[in-house]
């Protein structure tokens, strides 16, 4: 199978945490937490299919069902046709995303420190009045690309 090589740690991470969620690592799996980890921004199946070489459609959604099931991949969903595929935040960094309503495409950008203290903040005003407590965030930007606009 083509694709980009996964490196030590990050296997040893999916590894882990397939276990732990009861499914067994494969080259499939190996194969598209690669892909992702070498994409740099959120892919679609149609682009992750392309870079991992000869994986089959069926075969990606399926399993990239159990790596979102298991912590290591997330989904993005637009207003497009095909949802976007990412690695985990704690397996790369804390970022945001902005979302095109036209096209549905979907970048990634740093999460601003003046952005995360209000969010901060926020979530412990929100703890405070209801007793929620926030593990993690994510903020996506509605919009339209530079393409679009």
């Amino acid at each position: 199978m083509a694709g980009p090589a996964l490196g030590a740690e990050l296997r040893a991470l999916m590894t882990e945490r397939l276990h732990r969620a009861g499914q067994r690592v494969t080259a499939n799996r190996e194969t598209l937490v690669a892909v992702l980890a070498a994409a740099g921004r959120p892919l679609t199946i149609p682009e992750i299919i392309e870079a991992a070489g000869t994986l089959a459609q069926s075969s990606a959604y399926r399993n990239l069902q159990a790596l979102e099931q298991a912590g290591l991949v997330h989904r993005i969903v637009t207003n497009d046709d095909f949802a976007r595929y990412e690695l985990a935040e704690d397996l790369t960094e804390h970022h945001h995303h902005l979302i095109c309503r036209s096209c549905g495409t979907v970048e990634d950008v740093p999460a601003a420190p003046g952005l995360e203290r209000s969010v901060r903040a926020a979530a412990d005003a929100i703890a405070r009045d209801t007793g929620f407590h926030t593990q993690h965030h994510r903020v996506d930007l509605l919009g339209l690309c530079r393409r679009c606009a």
